[in-house]
C-alpha cells in the first residue's frame, strides 16, 4: 500500500461522552472487541494517509493506551471542551508545514467509515482543487445529525447543527456524518477566524466550509456514504447497534 505523506488525518477524540453512563471516555468503548477509536485509526491508515493525530482530553490517557498497539500515531491535548472546530485547531501546531498538503477531519466514535470512502473524499478534493470537501448521506431518520445545506445549484451552502436548525432545515435528510478534507491552510486559516455564536457557545468546525466558500473557494460534496456507514455512538444502545454492524460487515459472531 503506498503512503501519502502529503494528507494528514486529525482525529477528535477528546469528549467525555456523556450520554454513555460511564466514566470511560466515549472513544475507548469497545466495538466488535477493540476500542471504537482504533476503527477510525485503522481506516485511516488502509486509506493510505501518512500522519494520523489523535486530539485527546478527557481521561486522555486511557486513548492513548487504547492506540498503543498504532505505530506512528501523535497526540495532542484539547483541555477545554470547546467545540469540534477548537479540538481540531489544537493540531495545527503539528501540522503547520508545507509537506502536507491536505487534512482530514473525522470523528473518533464513527467506527463504521471505511477507507474506500476516505480514498473518494481526498481524490474528489484533489481533481475538484477544492479548498473543502466533504462526504455526506442521506438517511430515513436524520434525527442527531447537522443537516447539509444546499444552494439554488445544488451545490453546497453550509452545515446546520441540528440544535441550531429551524423546521425546514430540521426536514432535510442529507445529514452531515463528520467526513472532510481541507486543504491545510484554509482549514487552519478558516479555525483561527471561527466565532461561537451559537445555542452552545461553542467553536463548530463545521462553520468552516460555509466559511471558505463565502471567500469564493471551491468546496464540494461527495454523497458517497451508505446509511448505514453512519452511526456514530452517543448512547449505550447505539454503541450496540454499531458493535452488531461492525460484526456483520467483519462476518464475526457477536
Amino acid at each position: 500500500m503506498n503512503v501519502d505523506h502529503a494528507t494528514a488525518a486529525i482525529i477528535l477524540a477528546a469528549g467525555k461522552g456523556t450520554r454513555m453512563n460511564s466514566d470511560l471516555p466515549k472513544v475507548v468503548h469497545p466495538v466488535a472487541g477493540r476500542p471504537m477509536v482504533c476503527w477510525v485509526v485503522d481506516a485511516c491508515r488502509d486509506a493510505g494517509i501518512g500522519r494520523i493525530v489523535v486530539v485527546v482530553g478527557y481521561q486522555a490517557s486511557k486513548v492513548t493506551e487504547a492506540l498503543q498497539d498504532h505505530d506512528n500515531i501523535e497526540f495532542v491535548t484539547q483541555s477545554e471542551q470547546l467545540g469540534t472546530g477548537h479540538a481540531a485547531r489544537m493540531a495545527q501546531p503539528v501540522l503547520d508545514q508545507d509537506s502536507v498538503r491536505e487534512v482530514v477531519v473525522l470523528a473518533g466514535d464513527g467506527p463504521l467509515i471505511r477507507a474506500g470512502t476516505l480514498r473518494t473524499l481526498i481524490e474528489t478534493h484533489r481533481r475538484e482543487g477544492a479548498a473543502a470537501t466533504l462526504a455526506t448521506s442521506r438517511i430515513p431518520n436524520p434525527s442527531g445529525y447537522g443537516r447539509v445545506l444546499r444552494a439554488p445549484d445544488g451545490g453546497f451552502e453550509a452545515i446546520v447543527e441540528e440544535k441550531d436548525a429551524d423546521a425546514t432545515q430540521l426536514a432535510i435528510n442529507e445529514i452531515n456524518p463528520s467526513y472532510y478534507c481541507f486543504g491545510r491552510a484554509e482549514l487552519f486559516r478558516g479555525l483561527e477566524r471561527l466565532g461561537n455564536d451559537n445555542r452552545q457557545g461553542e467553536y463548530y468546525l463545521t462553520d468552516v466550509p460555509a466559511m471558505l466558500k463565502r471567500d469564493g473557494k471551491v468546496v464540494r460534496v461527495v454523497d458517497a456514504v451508505p446509511p448505514e456507514d453512519v452511526l456514530s455512538i452517543n448512547t449505550p444502545e447505539h454503541l450496540r447497534e454499531v458493535d452488531q454492524v461492525l460484526r456483520r460487515r467483519l462476518g464475526v459472531d457477536s
